[in-house]
């Protein structure tokens, strides 16, 4: 097992991976850890450590971090395994990885190896990016771009609310196409979504499929800081779906076209607009707990 962990995320979580190695060390399991020293260092170790052997390759670390090294396991035969020790963990929520770190560690001895199909980015500039819970563009990916690293391994998710609000007054909500397979509309914001969830355990697209290609895409058509506003109110009580301005459709392709409007993967900025997704070219094997008659499927 090599497990790939990012030293600069924090204090914090570097105690929460200890007490998950403890765990891991008392069940007598094998595992090399090594620390990434650069953006898209941890997808050549994944990469490498795939081609090596190794069976399961382990993310430590928030969504960004798993994106990360699922990117690198693309197409490979070692399975993804998760120690969830970011902000908001929205990958591991999703698909019932515990996030305590003596339980996340245990789930690495004792579960299955389970297919999901992530999302891949494809920038008109030839930029590529494997996402595994969701891409946004718009006000969100705006919040993303422009949050202070510092703040968040301080504050943690108040960071969010803090850009959130600095961003209510500032910024512009350009119109953005959306092209699918079937027509196009203008929307304000979009989430293109693997999952269900959003920002943590906040319900977005209630039909969303992780085990099935595909999304389920969120369409903000409501403009405007009150919009906005409204929309993230309504986020904590998982009543987003239900928004006015706000629909939700099925796709498995679409283009997002919008003048330099930001593009956020798995929580971190990864571009600008335009760009393309789609169903990305392989599914993705992660370990998860052991569930028989689900629609997860080895």
């Amino acid at each position: 097992m090599l497990i790939i962990f990012n030293p600069k995320a924090g204090q914090r979580r570097r105690q929460r991976l200890d007490r998950a190695l403890q765990v891991l060390r008392r069940l007598g399991q094998d595992f090399t850890l090594v620390e990434t020293a650069h953006p898209g260092h941890a997808a050549l170790l994944a990469r490498e450590g795939a081609r090596g052997g190794q069976g399961v390759v382990v993310a430590a670390g928030g969504d960004g971090t798993i994106a990360e090294v699922a990117a690198g396991l693309a197409g490979a035969g070692a399975a993804l395994g998760v120690l969830p020790l970011g902000t908001a963990n929205v990958f591991a929520w999703e698909l019932g990885i515990p996030v305590r770190p003596e339980l996340s560690a245990r789930l690495l001895v004792e579960g299955e190896a389970r297919l999901v199909h992530p999302g891949e980015a494809r920038f008109d500039g030839g930029g590529e990016r494997l996402f595994v819970q969701m891409l946004g563009a718009g006000f969100d990916a705006a919040v993303v771009a422009n949050l202070d690293l510092g703040l968040k391994r301080r504050i943690g998710r108040g960071a969010y609310v803090w850009q959130a609000v600095r961003e209510l007054g500032r910024y512009r909500f350009p119109p953005l196409r959306v092209v699918f397979a079937d027509g196009e509309t203008l929307v304000s914001s979009v989430i293109v979504s693997k999952g269900r969830l959003y920002a943590g355990r906040h319900l977005l697209a209630p039909e969303a499929e992780m085990a099935r290609p595909g999304f389920q895409v969120a369409l903000f058509r409501g403009s405007g800081p009150v919009a906005a506003a409204a929309y993230g109110a309504a986020l904590p009580l998982n009543l987003l779906p239900h928004m006015p301005g706000l629909a939700l459709r099925h796709a498995t392709w679409l283009r997002i076209e919008g003048e330099g409007v930001a593009v956020q993967a798995d929580g971190d900025p990864v571009g600008r607009l335009p760009v393309e997704v789609r169903v990305a070219p392989a599914p993705l094997r992660v370990v998860l707990p052991q569930v028989t008659g689900v629609a997860l499927a080895a």
